[in-house]
């Protein structure tokens, strides 16, 4: 029988996995359920952060309106999980067809998931997404591959 840990940590593990469906899916409901309504997110893309669900789902909204096709992977999840706070890492890849046709093989990125359990349920109360910096340039690096 599983431990309350390894019930917590495929329950996360699910979350992880319902993103990548909603993004496949181009499903903002069904990436709503996964954060809490004050999430706080240091995205990719400007400004520093995006506080709140309205704020977070924003930022996904290029994604849906740019692409025809939406791919979505993560690799390597790691995972740390305690009673009611978890954390995790991982490598994330959006890529897809875009409305105009044009295939974009998209870039990987370092994520990192924190997450509460609330009333029950695990939810993503903060992401940062992040590329390598070239410090010399003063640009990302964006042709890593995991």
């Amino acid at each position: 029988m599983p431990t309350q840990r390894e019930r917590d940590e495929a329950e996360i593990r699910q979350v992880i996995g319902t993103i990548v469906e909603g993004l496949r899916n181009k499903d903002p409901e069904t990436l709503k359920r996964l954060y809490a309504t004050d999430i706080v997110s240091f995205d990719i893309e400007p400004p520093l952060q995006h506080v709140g669900i309205d704020a977070k789902l924003k930022n996904w909204a290029p994604v849906f309106t740019s692409f025809e096709q939406v791919n979505y992977e993560v690799r390597d999840l790691t995972l740390t999980v305690g009673g009611d706070v978890a954390f995790g890492h991982a490598f994330g890849r959006l890529s897809g067809t875009l409305k105009n046709g044009a295939a974009m093989s998209g870039m990987w990125v370092r994520v990192t998931y924190c997450l509460r359990k609330i009333d029950g349920t695990w939810l993503i109360v903060h992401d940062q997404v992040s590329v390598p910096l070239d410090i010399a340039s003063g640009k990302g690096v964006v042709d890593l591959d995991p």
